[in-house]
């Protein structure tokens, strides 16, 4: 027994097993730096913080095949606007062209981008027409903007951001939910529901913005028409928040009931809300006397 014991104490300290203790943790460390560093890597190419020099800004403006290219260049534009650096504006009309992108993510950046600086009016024309576009995300970030330019134009898209909105088919087919519960949060672009065609095909809908599902209208496995409402999304607190703030802008006393709901406590909503549509509602009453 004191042999074994003997043996197996020089075997670990030998010189193969003093070795193998050194390789090992160097291993480890390689391991624990790719699940960091490679991560990290992929973030920062993708982070639209990054600061951009105006070659690539060029480049990246002018990218047919990557959308996040155009959107990193946008987001750069918008944070030089609002650090007062007038040099960006030799790409305000490349921002104007990307509003007019395939992309409807593009198009929601630039109508952002677009908010930032209301003394362009070239902007100011992109944003009206950006109010008929197909795209919920890029009509209501358009209103938003508009407002910065003392635009009420937007006003009754400003007002659909406080209403819930339905979730239509496509296409005829067999439904198969995805969100198969109410009230459950969702993010944008998050897939609710897919069609299966009788052709064998199938078609994934996606929520154009975040919010709440308010209502299923629809079964799982129901068949459906094209137009068919398969469900209801109330909009996110976020949205409420940045309509409410705009209306007390622009808002008029019509107005009012759709901002009053709010001025009562709503599920999933925060007490921010409910006291700038309290806020909100004075502003358009006290513009009414005024008027």
């Amino acid at each position: 027994m004191d042999n074994n014991n003997r043996r197996v104490e020089e075997n670990e300290h030998s010189p193969a097993a003093a070795t193998a203790r050194r390789k090992y943790p160097w291993a480890i460390l390689v391991v624990i730096i790719l699940f960091v560093v490679i991560p990290f890597i992929s973030w920062y190419g993708t982070w639209f913080g990054r600061p951009l020099s105006d070659a690539k800004m060029e480049e990246y403006l002018h990218d047919r095949n990557k959308p996040r290219n155009v959107q990193h260049a946008l987001s750069q534009v918008a944070n030089r606007i609002l650090n007062s650096d007038q040099s960006v504006r030799k790409f305000y009309a490349d921002v104007v062209a990307a509003s007019e992108n395939p992309q409807s993510e593009v198009r929601m950046t630039a109508a952002w981008t677009m908010g930032q600086d209301n003394s362009y009016e070239d902007f100011h024309n992109a944003l009206q027409k950006l109010l008929e576009d197909t795209s919920l995300g890029v009509r209501h970030n358009a209103a938003l903007a508009l407002v910065r330019f003392g635009d009420a134009s937007a006003r009754k898209e400003l007002v659909a951001m406080l209403k819930p909105y339905s979730i239509r088919a496509p296409a005829a087919g067999t439904i198969e939910l995805i969100v198969k519960e109410q009230n459950v949060a969702i993010a944008a672009n998050a897939p609710l529901a897919r069609i299966k065609q009788p052709g064998g095909n199938s078609t994934e809908i996606q929520a154009p913005e975040a919010g709440h599902v308010s209502s299923l209208v629809v079964s799982d496995g129901a068949s459906v028409e094209a137009g068919t409402e398969l469900m209801s999304i109330s909009p996110s607190a976020e949205q409420v928040w940045e309509a409410l703030r705009a209306l007390y802008i622009v808002g008029q006393p019509e107005d009012l009931p759709t901002v009053q709901r709010y001025a009562a406590p709503v599920p999933s909503m925060p007490d921010r809300i409910q006291k700038q549509a309290a806020s909100t509602s004075e502003a358009i009453r006290e513009r009414a006397r005024k008027s």
